[in-house]
């Protein structure tokens, strides 16, 4: 029977070394975690582990978000599989397609065999594991349910991700159309009007008002382009340097929630967003107050994050979790009355995903309705912006026959 050579961490942080005689490696992994123990290295004798297979040139660019749900999921699988730590990450580090994390799963694997924990190697790369993924990862290898926990971050951050593609598709169709919309409108000012204007300024005359409106566009733009570029320029540098800002970003989120027909879209999602986290770290076993915390850091939204953090303040002064998020007018009355529920029934965790789902649906259901929604308005809007030009250019034509006819 050989021996093995093993590296395990205790609950509590501590790093325990030792030999065991077993059939199998599978059986050491069972021996350690009946004695709650998390196994990072496993070897047989003396033995080293074998470097890893030179990776082959992967993708460029940084980590997206569905870059961590693959790992996520990945190092689920393995660990439930009975892998050592060490062994997963190795692995990891070899087949992660994208080049700047498998450099960063490299440099965690480096420190977990140094002695560190997990949570301890990932926080130096806070860039790429916010403070969610590093909480979860530390009640993960806190309670011995690291497998069970990366599972949950998988799905949390897929559900993320699905949430950030739906808002950028329901965004991107209009913003593509109006960006096409103003193309056509300069090219007309530009080319078309121009040759008009010629025209009537060889015949003379006073011309309709929606024509000279037109002209003054078309010169405008010809001549004094730079004045139009610059105030756009000055405008969006203001909003960006505004938005850095805490009153800045505060009064900006506000207004976004408060849009005629995106407004009720990014409310929604924001709300799902504070559902899914705050259940997600519940059911993980982390504090409700350091929960918060967390979910106001990962909220998206000032005013949302202000409100969150109102209500870590209330709850720490004895009140209840649900008055301060109904008094901050921020969150639908559905909401907090299933949260009321919720903590009256001891059930916060399960009404907190029935909210996170029945919002999530919600936001599907609103792109699919903004995108039937948002076409026919932006056609009416081409149709005037356009119809605007060309009829402020025939209408001098039509005043010219009628004075020919009679």
């Amino acid at each position: 029977m050989p021996t093995y050579q093993y590296v395990a961490r205790a609950a509590d942080g501590r790093v325990v070394n030792g030999t065991a005689d077993a059939a199998d490696q599978q059986s050491v992994v069972q021996m350690l975690r009946e004695k709650g123990l998390m196994p990072t290295s496993i070897k047989v004798g003396a033995t080293v582990r074998k470097p890893g297979v030179k990776r082959s040139k992967g993708k460029g660019g940084r980590t997206k978000l569905d870059d961590l749900v693959i790992f996520s999921q990945q190092m689920a699988v393995m660990i439930r599989a009975g892998l050592p730590l060490i062994e997963v990450l190795d692995i990891l580090g070899e087949q992660t397609e994208r080049r700047s994390l498998a450099a960063i799963v490299r440099q965690v694997e480096k420190d977990v065999e140094a002695g560190e924990s997990l949570t301890e190697a990932m926080v130096k790369h806070s860039n790429v594991f916010n403070t969610f993924y590093l909480s979860m990862i530390k009640a993960g290898e806190a309670s011995g349910m690291l497998d069970a926990t990366l599972e949950q971050v998988a799905v949390y951050l897929e559900r993320t991700a699905s949430l950030q593609r739906k808002i950028k598709m329901a965004v991107m169709y209009p913003t593509t159309v109006t960006i096409i919309a103003a193309l056509i409108t300069v090219f007309l000012l530009l080319k078309v009007v121009p040759v008009f204007g010629d025209i009537f300024s060889d015949l003379g005359g006073v011309l309709p008002l929606p024509t000279r409106i037109v002209l003054w566009a078309s010169n405008f733009v010809q001549n004094r382009w730079y004045l139009l570029l610059g105030g756009v320029f000055v405008f969006v540098v203001f909003i960006w340097q505004y938005g850095k800002t805490k009153k800045g970003r505060f009064h900006l989120d506000s207004i976004k929630l408060k849009l005629p027909i995106f407004g009720p879209l990014f409310l929604k999602t924001a709300v799902a967003r504070f559902a899914r986290t705050l259940s997600t770290l519940i059911r993980s076993g982390v504090n409700i107050l350091y929960a918060l915390d967390i979910v106001a850091k990962t909220a998206g939204n000032a005013r949302m994050e202000a409100a969150v953090i109102k209500t870590k303040a209330s709850i720490q002064s004895g009140e209840s979790l649900t008055k301060p998020l109904a008094d901050s007018n921020v969150f639908p009355p559905m909401v907090t009355r299933m949260i009321d529920v919720g903590e009256k029934t001891g059930a916060l965790e399960s009404m907190l995903t029935k909210v996170a789902d029945f919002y999530e649906d919600q936001v599907s259901t609103a792109v699919a309705g903004l995108t039937s929604l948002i076409e026919p308005l932006l056609i009416v809007f081409l149709g005037v912006v356009i119809g605007f030009i060309v009829i402020a250019m025939f209408m001098p034509m039509f005043k010219m026959i009628e004075l020919l006819n009679h």
